[in-house]
This record gives C-alpha cells, structure tokens and sequence, in this order.
C-alpha cells in the first residue's frame, strides 16, 4: 500500500491526519506543497483542489481529513 499526504507547514488537518497514520502504523511519505512547488502541481493533477491535505492511499484520492473515508481506503487497499 502507498500512501502519500500532501500538506502545508501551518496546516492543523495535515497535522492531525499524519497523527492518524502515526498511531496507526501507517507508513506515508510526505510532501509540502509550501515548499515544492512540483508537489504543488502534482496535488492539483490528483485532486484539483488548492486545498490540504490531500491523501493519496493507492490512486483514492481524500481532501481533508475525513476519518472516516481514511480508515475506508486503508482497508480496501
């Protein structure tokens, strides 16, 4: 499973959603949209969204931090 979440330095939902993975156990790489600005492009290509997070767990794409549809794509994956 890969999962990447796309996030910004003063972000609290980035934040709390790599607290999530961390008490979970889920490995995610990171990359911040504020100081890349390819990451920045490749968020928009994804999502077409401005906004973070954005996690990508194996091609489903989550906007914000929705608990819920996390725990749903961690499983299915």
């Amino acid at each position: 499973m890969t999962v990447t979440i796309y996030t910004t330095n003063h972000c609290p939902f980035c934040k709390m959603a790599k607290d999530f993975f961390n008490r979970s156990n889920v490995t995610y790489s990171e990359k911040n949209v504020e100081e890349d600005p390819k990451a920045a492009d490749e968020m928009v290509k994804k999502s077409g969204q401005m906004g973070v997070p954005v996690i990508d767990i194996d091609g489903k794409i989550i906007v914000g931090f929705d608990k819920k549809a996390i725990e749903k794509a961690l499983h299915t994956a």
